[in-house]
Order: structure tokens, then C-alpha cells, then sequence
């Protein structure tokens, strides 16, 4: 039966047609691509190249970005959808803005006696509700290894986060997923992280402090984790790798291991 929606998503995708090199050259510069199959790379690259069609990317003065750039963005952003359905995950925002370096913003933050504190606080990225997605460049640039960080992954897993609203660590979950066992696992760990961190300020956590931020960025960090050192998320946080590999409907973990078995360069820990 023909369809509106797929006569165009092909006509995009034909109109937009990467060059085979150009894209080999992204997937070579992205080690935690490393190890998709044949099937899960080319709906990578299509999902790309719609992403791009979508989303509006502002470059900044003082920002050149090239095509293999914008493509290395939205491969890093379509790897967390990459097995959900076409659902639109990514609704409610149509700009990136690319920012040269880090950048100012203002911030408000009530404390539990209700009094309000407000400052100017310095990111490296930022998600706004019903708003555009502002990353640095050189967080940009750094993401991408087997190494827990990765800024795009970070500030659109909040796009995901807000699609109910607030940001608030609870993202819309399928129905196969509950909400108490999500929840549980989430503040567990969360309450685990703090714990450490009130015993000790300057403690070695297993994580990124900053997750201890508050539950939205606790989901936003063990999302960067999830996809880029599942290793030592499952290390430290079973049950959130569980239920971060049930809404994410992925396993990095397995393909990270299988990795690790077959080439030498990830034969050791990273």
C-alpha cells in the first residue's frame, strides 16, 4: 500500500544521498559505532541524514562546521533511537546551536527552605524545554570513544527525559517497562552516588558526580555511560544498565564484549 510518509522519507533520503567515503569516514571517526551490524549502520545513516533534514544546526561565529561534522553530530544523536520505533522521540525542538567554547547561562535553584539561588553558571551544553539544544564544540569534538562521555548523547537524552514534561529522570517508558521497578533501580543508585559524595566531597565515584546532580541529570549521565563505557556502568549500576537497555531497547555491553573478544586494539580495558 503506498504511504505519503515513506514516499518521502525516500525522497529525502535520495535528495540527501551521502557519498559511501564521507560516510566511512564518520563511522571510522566514532569509535562506539564500533561493532553495529550491516542493517543497524545503514539504518544509522539514514536516520542521519533525516535527523539533518529535521533539525536545523546553527554554527556560531568562531564555528565551522563541515558535513562529515553535522554527520558525526547526528550519528551520535540517532545512536540511542537506533531500535526504537519511528516515533518521533525528538519532537519539541528544531535547532542545535553550536556554541565555540563553553558558555554562560543563567541558573535558578530552590533549596529546601524555599529560598531561591540564582547565578551564572558556565556549560558545556544545555536542553531547553520546548527549545533548541545548545552544545560547546569541544564537547562536540570529544565525544564519540568507549570513554562515558559523550555531550550529544547527554543534552538529547534530556529531550527524551522532557517529552513528559520537566526534566525529572523519568522518560516515557514503553509499556513493556514499569514505572516502580524504573524508579527503584534509578533512586537507589542516585541515593548510592550521594551517599559517597556527602561522606566525601572529593571521593572517586563509579560514575560522573555531576549525576548526582539530581534525577535528570543522573539519567542524562548514566545514558552517556550506557553508550559509551557500558562496562562500567553495569559495573557499578546493574539494574540501571537493565533498565536503561529496556527503554533503549540496545545492549552496547554485549557488543562492547564482543569487541574486546575479536580485535586487539579493545582486547584491554579502556
Amino acid at each position: 500500500m503506498w504511504s505519503f510518509r515513506d514516499w518521502r522519507r525516500k525522497r529525502i533520503l535520495t535528495r540527501l544521498a551521502v557519498e559511501p567515503a564521507l560516510w566511512q569516514r564518520v563511522l571510522d571517526s566514532l569509535p562506539i559505532l564500533d561493532g553495529l551490524n550491516a542493517e543497524e549502520t545503514e539504518r544509522l545513516r539514514e536516520r542521519s541524514i533525516l535527523f539533518l533534514h529535521a533539525k536545523r544546526i546553527t554554527a556560531l561565529a568562531g564555528v565551522e562546521l563541515t558535513m562529515e561534522d553535522r554527520l558525526r553530530l547526528a550519528a551520535q544523536a540517532q545512536l540511542p533511537l537506533l531500535h526504537l520505533a519511528d516515533l518521533n522521540w525528538y519532537q519539541g525542538f528544531h535547532e542545535i546551536v553550536i556554541y565555540p567554547g563553553d558558555f554562560h547561562s543563567p541558573q535558578k535553584h530552590r533549596d529546601s527552605a524555599g529560598v531561591v539561588h540564582e547565578w551564572d553558571g558556565e556549560h558545556s551544553g544545555e536542553a531547553w524545554l520546548q527549545g533548541p539544544v545548545i552544545l560547546a564544540l569541544p564537547g562536540v569534538q570529544q565525544s564519540g570513544e568507549w570513554e562515558g562521555y559523550n555531550l550529544v548523547i547527554h543534552e538529547l537524552a534530556h529531550k527524551l527525559d522532557m517529552l513528559n514534561g520537566d526534566a525529572n529522570g523519568l522518560p516515557p517508558l514503553h509499556r513493556s517497562m514499569r514505572v516502580d521497578i524504573w524508579a527503584s533501580a534509578m533512586q537507589s543508585a542516585y541515593d548510592s552516588l550521594n551517599a559517597i559524595l556527602d561522606a566525601h566531597p572529593a571521593a572517586h565515584t563509579p560514575i560522573d558526580p555531576y549525576a548526582a546532580e539530581n534525577p535528570a541529570e543522573f539519567f542524562a549521565v548514566t545514558s552517556e555511560y550506557f553508550f559509551a563505557a557500558p562496562d562500567m556502568l553495569h559495573q557499578a549500576y546493574p539494574e540501571v544498565y537493565r533498565q536503561l537497555s529496556a527503554f533503549y531497547r540496545q545492549d552496547p555491553l554485549a557488543r562492547l564484549r564482543q569487541l574486546q573478544h575479536s580485535h586487539q586494539q579493545y582486547a584491554e580495558p579502556h
